[in-house]
């Protein structure tokens, strides 16, 4: 198991982000289009972790590539898998196995939850609701996402890293 994830997300321009993460032994690296409500997915999916479904699953368009995320618990634990496939359109219905392993990692879902709400409470400071917005154009900042994971992740995790309570 890898010991130290990173994780950003960077609006790089009108309807585009640029998602990187990263373990001890590989990085990824994709620019996100704003055809879905990639980083509402994204935290929906983190905190989907912390409910009864083991398995929580969303993609991010490439234009026209897709990126499916595969996090699957394992206790305190996640194991998590991107799989590219060639088109989003034509993927949808694909299972995972199609698309091309491009990513894998496990890791605690402490550190997970962590990162990921890090760095969507940094997307919001940095830009505010209405920056993200002119910026993402599609979609408004997903702010009832951030709190319900930062609610779950506080609740069940017992982290101990600092936390932005102005977002409580």
């Amino acid at each position: 198991m890898a010991n130290d994830l990173q994780f950003s997300w960077e609006l790089s321009g009108s309807g585009w982000a640029i998602c990187r993460i990263k373990d001890d032994s590989a990085e990824r690296k994709d620019v996100v289009s704003y055809c879905t409500d990639a980083l509402s997915d994204l935290l929906h999916g983190v905190a989907g972790l912390y409910g009864p479904i083991p398995v929580q699953r969303f993609s991010f368009d490439l234009e026209p590539a897709e990126v499916r995320w595969v996090l699957r618990s394992r206790g305190t634990d996640v194991d998590m898998a991107i799989h590219r496939f060639p088109d989003m359109a034509t993927s949808f219905d694909a299972p995972d196995r199609a698309g091309t392993r491009v990513w894998g990692s496990t890791q605690p879902r402490t550190m997970l939850g962590h990162a990921v709400l890090e760095t969507a409470q940094s997307v919001l400071r940095l830009h505010g609701e209405d920056g993200y917005r002119a910026k993402w154009a599609q979609h408004p900042f997903p702010v009832a996402a951030l709190q319900d994971l930062r609610r779950l992740h506080l609740q069940h995790d017992g982290c101990e890293r600092p936390h932005d309570a102005a977002l409580a």
